[in-house]
């Protein structure tokens, strides 16, 4: 009943800018949480930056200063502006909610993804 729909993603030079979205949409009472995840070839997934309903924010340390994650909670969706882009940030790029649809039902989502290329 929820979709993640990941957007934004594409071929860059290094030291350029994207900027990725994610909208969520379906049965939603209300998001607790949202974050962006990414996977390198031969590498684990791993979670980039976090956003909390309130706000709050947390940054892998091998992207702070560089991205910038926030959200707009009338539109169910999460960004992460990127800048400064290095070939090391190439990954497929993932969109995460924690999902409220009920009184009593949360449910973990993700994104298909979106692949992020930045060339030397």
């Amino acid at each position: 009943q929820v979709q993640l729909v990941e957007s934004g993603g594409g071929l860059v030079q290094a030291g350029g800018s994207l900027r990725l979205s994610c909208a969520a949409s379906g049965s939603i009472f209300s998001i607790n949480a949202m974050g962006w995840y990414r996977q390198a070839p031969g590498k684990q997934r791993e979670l980039v930056a976090g956003i909390t309903s309130g706000g709050a924010s947390n940054y892998a340390d091998s992207v702070k200063g560089r991205f910038t994650i926030s959200r707009d909670n009338a539109k169910n969706t999460v960004y992460l502006q990127m800048n400064s882009l290095q070939p090391e940030d190439t990954a497929v790029y993932y969109c995460n909610a924690n999902i409220r649809q009920s009184s009593n039902i949360v449910m973990h989502y993700w994104g298909k993804g979106t692949l992020v290329t930045v060339s030397s």
